[in-house]
């Protein structure tokens, strides 16, 4: 299988071999020169197009039409190499899940802990999961009104994790986990909770079937598993809608 990283390097290298194999043959009949800033703003939006008909998320297509353009503009403005380095290194610690698995920082908001609690309630579940945890900003809430059930969250971004592990001190029904979530094992747990993105979907319902317990239950938040029914969907009261989905296994 081809990785996520190789493909969308595949994706922005196609936008320029069809850029310039029409301007380049079409500039250098003229004996002009190549236009690069309109050269680049074309790359960009072939690149957009291209992401968009393979169903990139839409984060994915911001990066490829924006990258080319952002290219040029660099270029002129001539930014010392070092500037790049740092941002790559920052993005890296706080989005390592959107780079590496197709996962961005998502942070659930005060409504959407609100709907869990009460299903915590309704489930009376003794241990919950947060795959990809981000600065704990759900089992945070849940473990303070649910001292004596069990929470754990796990998250892989660097600075995500450490401001998550920083935040979590002196609860001591949380544990704060390090690593990745696909090697998280899940029979542990009567509720897991997962607020990813629609690429990991499929991926994660089959972990939950082959790893969770009978009668335990899946949460979605946004985003739902493909062909699979929802034992129920719980609609939070927010502005963006961010409904939850319950899989029953």
């Amino acid at each position: 299988m081809i990785s996520t990283p190789t493909r969308q390097l595949a994706l922005q290298g196609a936008a320029v071999i069809v850029v310039l194999s029409l301007a380049w043959p079409y500039y250098g009949w003229q004996a002009e020169a190549m236009p690069w800033q309109q050269t680049s703003l074309a790359i960009g939006a072939v690149a957009l197009v291209f992401a968009t008909l393979s169903r990139q998320p839409w984060w994915w297509r911001v990066m490829h039409a924006l990258f080319m353009p952002l290219v040029w503009v660099t270029y002129h403005l001539a930014i010392d190499p070092g500037w790049f380095l740092l941002a790559f290194i920052l993005l890296l610690l706080v989005y390592r899940g959107a780079l590496s698995g197709q996962v961005p920082l998502y942070l659930s908001n005060p409504e959407t802990v609100a709907a869990l609690d009460e299903l915590l309630g309704k489930e009376e579940a003794e241990s919950f999961l947060d795959l990809g945890a981000g600065l704990g900003s759900t089992v945070i809430p849940l473990a303070d009104r649910w001292p004596d059930r069990q929470f754990t969250g796990i998250e892989n971004a660097p600075a995500t994790w450490l401001a998550g592990r920083l935040l979590s001190v002196g609860r001591p029904n949380l544990s704060w986990r390090w690593g990745d979530m696909w090697q998280m094992p899940l029979h542990e747990h009567a509720v897991v909770y997962a607020f990813l993105s629609p690429a990991p979907m499929p991926q994660l319902w089959e972990k939950a079937k082959a790893e969770m317990k009978p009668g335990s239950l899946l949460v979605s938040n946004s985003f739902p598993i493909p062909g699979v029914a929802p034992e129920c969907v719980i609609d939070v009261a927010c502005t963006p809608p961010r409904p939850l989905y319950c899989y029953r296994i």
